[in-house]
């Protein structure tokens, strides 16, 4: 498998040489739907909480008396079909939202996405990447030239403070080093650009 390598113009320089058991995979869109659920499934924190019948503030008494007034039999204002009354099934805080997913499992769906987004043309390999000074309109320069600023992730092989401190400011631009690229992010952006460096670590990673 071979993918284009571009240029500060965003132009095929050449093309790089790529494992075909990573970028060259069958799309298995059952195991890359799974993989992505999963993930932001183990991203919830879980935090929520809503009030049941017996935490709601309230008086036991009989609201009205069981027979004769032709209204609906009610035992108490906690009910859920009142307004104010707690909730039948509340959720607790202490609900876990986490899936497994196997290591063999998550690398076959990582796989399957960088081989779909290769053919689709969606992923490109650069050189290097970098801006002289944390600025975000040299940073939003370079990827204008290179015409994938409306949605690009870009898989840097080592942390960059002035890329990062130059990306905050673009809603639709995100710098990420090889093991926090994620399914969701590859799945999301609509450009992927990879330096040769980090290429080889993803190689690496997925071997």
């Amino acid at each position: 498998m071979e993918l284009k390598l571009l240029n500060d113009q965003g132009q095929t320089a050449s093309n790089v040489a790529a494992p075909d058991t990573i970028f060259a995979r069958d799309y298995n869109e059952a195991l890359i739907h799974q993989v992505v659920v999963a993930f932001q499934a183990n991203a919830r924190s879980g935090n929520r909480k809503q009030l049941g019948r017996d935490d709601v503030h309230h008086t036991t008494k009989k609201p009205w008396r069981q027979k004769g007034t032709g209204r609906a039999r009610a035992g108490m204002s906690s009910s859920p079909l009142w307004r104010g009354g707690g909730r039948a099934f509340p959720n607790s805080p202490d609900e876990n939202f986490s899936q497994k997913i196997n290591k063999k499992m998550y690398r076959a769906g990582i796989c399957s996405i960088l081989s779909q987004l290769a053919r689709e043309g969606r992923l490109s390999v650069v050189e290097e990447f970098a801006v002289d000074a944390p600025k975000t309109k040299l940073l939003s320069d370079k990827l204008k030239t290179m015409g994938c600023l409306d949605s690009v992730l870009i898989i840097a092989d080592e942390f960059n403070e002035n890329l990062m401190l130059a990306s905050r400011n673009l809603p639709n631009v995100l710098i990420v080093e090889p093991r926090y690229a994620d399914p969701v992010s590859l799945v999301f952006f609509k450009k992927i650009l990879i330096t040769k460096l980090a290429l080889a670590k993803i190689e690496e990673m997925l071997a």
